[in-house]
């Protein structure tokens, strides 16, 4: 544990002091004290006031993620405890705990790492170094706290591989953290059941956040015909199948994506009714209304088209250029469900963009639902990096 204290500039940490979590290297009038990357500090403002604890890297731009608010507050077990157990008790309130986000790192307060349950394995991702030192510990007591009540982890396996680690001065690393097991696990979400692959899907595996929007999609696709874009492992696709659609398209670029949506199709007896397709969305849109294609669903669940502020402007047009073509080819009376993952492609800019790619499409919309994430990825306030996902359902019209 280091005793070294972080002094602020006068007039700097304004994201701190309105709820968030993080000081910037560019925030900071010194560091007094012995450290290591990684330690535990302390933080006070210019004239001394404390403001609380977390652990520092000047390797990174966010030189400080803070742990706590307390001066006082030792950063040890009891505590690591409390934050596993207030983050466990709030999921079981909230979501259904087959399979879900446990630890979503800066809204638990545990800055920098994430831990998913998919049935009885866990899946864990560290993106910052002093959270990196704390994991083994973190992750013997999350385990420790399900077995309270009956909830046995089997294995745990580490996607510690996001690129944003090299930002932290740390490498890439993924694997087993303890026995090996079959990293192809099988969950059910919303009556569909899936096999997800904790060593190669993306990100952790499978995308937890949008299990609430896809169950929110399934009461628009009885009887319809439903085209999923950007389907990754087919689950919008197999939602609107379980709920009694006519036919359903599931187009990814990956072929490692549509081969095991294939699979998940097969394993929910859907392959008869839910196909799915390897191409690029950008050139199937325009080649679908050129056939003269109708769809009464049609969802857009594309990747985040930007990950910096630089470019949201280019991110914007990939936005525009996808809705207007789904806008054509839904059917008059028709439902389009879209969203954008992207934290820097804020909610006013992709309302602003769906706004725009309407009025070009010669359509209007008629809002049924606006979404975000999941409940197990809380949205902390003045923590804008845990606000990200953007979902709406609308009904689409032609102009009249």
């Amino acid at each position: 544990m280091s005793m070294a204290v972080v002094t602020l500039k006068k007039g700097e940490g304004r994201m701190l002091k309105a709820g968030g979590l993080w000081i910037f290297d560019n925030e900071i009038e010194r560091v007094e004290g012995p450290l290591d990357n990684g330690d535990i500090v302390t933080v006070q403002d210019f004239d001394g006031y404390g403001l609380g604890k977390g652990f520092l890297n000047e390797n990174s731009k966010i030189r400080v993620r803070m742990m706590t608010r307390s001066a006082q507050q030792e950063i040890d077990e009891d505590f690591l405890r409390k934050r596993v157990r207030d983050a466990w008790e709030y999921r079981k309130k909230v979501t259904d705990t087959g399979s879900c986000r446990l630890i979503f790192g800066e809204a638990d307060f545990l800055p920098g790492l994430v831990v998913d349950k998919f049935s009885d394995v866990l899946v864990v991702q560290s993106l910052a170094l002093g959270i990196d030192r704390m994991k083994e510990t973190i992750l013997r007591l999350l385990k420790e706290v399900l077995a309270e009540d009956s909830v046995f982890i089997r294995g745990v396996y580490e996607r510690s591989d996001a690129k944003v680690r090299r930002q932290e001065g740390m490498e890439l690393h993924k694997g087993f953290l303890g026995e090996a097991f079959d990293t192809n696990v099988e969950i059910e979400e919303n009556g569909v059941r899936y096999t997800v692959d904790v060593q190669d899907g993306q990100k952790t595996g499978f995308f937890l956040d949008q299990k609430y929007n896809r169950l929110a999609i399934q009461k628009l696709c009885k009887d319809a015909r439903v085209l999923d874009c950007f389907t990754h492992t087919g689950s919008f696709a197999l939602n609107a199948g379980i709920a009694g659609a006519a036919e359903v398209l599931g187009v990814d670029a990956s072929e490692l994506g549509v081969e095991q949506a294939r699979h998940n199709a097969a394993l929910n007896s859907l392959e008869d009714r839910v196909k799915f397709r390897c191409a690029d969305v950008f050139d199937l849109l325009p080649e679908l209304e050129e056939k003269g294609e109708k769809f009464d669903v049609i969802i857009l669940d594309p990747p985040a088209f930007t990950k910096s502020r630089n470019s949201v402007k280019n991110a914007a047009k990939g936005y525009r250029e996808i809705n207007l073509r789904a806008m054509k080819l839904v059917k008059d009376g028709g439902f389009l469900a879209t969203c954008s993952c992207s934290h820097f492609m804020t909610y006013e800019l992709f309302t602003q963009t769906i706004h725009q790619a309407a009025r070009s499409a010669h359509k209007r919309l008629r809002q049924i639902e606006y979404r975000t994430q999941a409940p197990d990825h809380p949205i902390l306030w003045a923590a804008e990096e845990s606000y990200y996902l953007k979902f709406y359902i609308f009904q689409v019209v032609d102009e009249k």
